[in-house]
């Protein structure tokens, strides 16, 4: 018996394993991994030491958590000729857009877990969404929690907010990746070179968001307290403010939020 089985190791499959196999006590040899591509499924046995398979069946009935970590337009193909072997069996989600009500119509006998992790699982710093089914046994989910938490940190949030976590986390990196490239190509603009810039500003944001974290501030009272009357400081929020920037944050989370719920229905 295997204590994880993922099926799909993929980018945010090989995060996910990643993360249990560095911050847990499952050691490699109780994980199993499967994939539509044998190759791939060679390269993460060889890479990590963890046991694999290309017939998901056997993955299934030898695990006790399985994640699911396939492209939403696989799923049905994928869970539909073993749905029988989910029986008792933890599943955890990792499909974008697939609602948990949508998973139990074909595995009523599994205990279903809905997660949307972020690309910085792939360093261990997700910021995850949690939604338990409502039969989920109370018991395990400080297990599953712990588990998860293992490539980043996790939210337990109702699945309604699902869409809007998308909108915020599951996209979010993109949109500050937007954001430090257009920083340094500010600095590159005032002399320094693109690397150098880039160094400045991913530094300054790693240590305006700890300064958030650690202090329990309100970001705008931080805010205040750089912003000197007449200074450097208060003309460049001006032009923030000038070019509506929380208009167009809030905006751009409001559109990816809605994207969600159409891929959702």
């Amino acid at each position: 018996m295997f204590k994880v089985g993922i099926i799909g190791v993929g980018n945010m499959g090989e995060a996910i394993l990643n993360g249990i196999i560095k911050n847990s006590d499952i050691k490699p040899e109780e994980i199993i991994v499967s994939d539509i591509n044998q190759e791939r499924i060679d390269y993460i046995v060889n890479k990590y030491g963890v046991a694999g398979t290309d017939n998901n069946e056997r993955l299934v009935k030898l695990s006790e958590i399985i994640f699911l970590a396939v492209k939403p337009k696989d799923f049905e193909n994928t869970v539909n000729p073993i749905k029988d072997k989910f029986e008792g069996k933890i599943l955890i989600s990792v499909m974008a857009g697939i609602k948990i009500e949508k998973i139990k119509s074909i595995l009523s006998k599994a205990f279903i877990v809905r997660i949307m992790p972020n690309t910085p699982a792939l360093i261990g710093e997700s910021a995850t969404g949690i939604s338990f089914d409502k039969s989920f046994p109370a018991n395990k989910k400080e297990e599953i929690i712990n588990l998860i938490n293992t490539f980043g940190k996790s939210f337990l949030i109702d699945e309604n907010l699902m869409d809007a976590f998308t909108g915020l986390a599951g996209s979010g990196p993109a949109y500050i990746f937007t954001i430090i490239d257009a920083f340094a190509q500010a600095g590159v603009k005032q002399g320094f070179s693109y690397n150098q810039a880039l160094e400045i500003i991913v530094q300054t944001i790693k240590g305006s968001s700890k300064m958030v974290e650690t202090l329990k501030e309100h970001p705008c009272v931080l805010r205040d307290k750089v912003s000197s009357p007449s200074g450097t400081t208060i003309y460049g929020l001006h032009q923030l403010e000038k070019g509506k920037i929380r208009d167009i944050i809030i905006n751009t989370v409001e559109e990816s939020t809605q994207r969600s719920k159409e891929l959702s229905n």
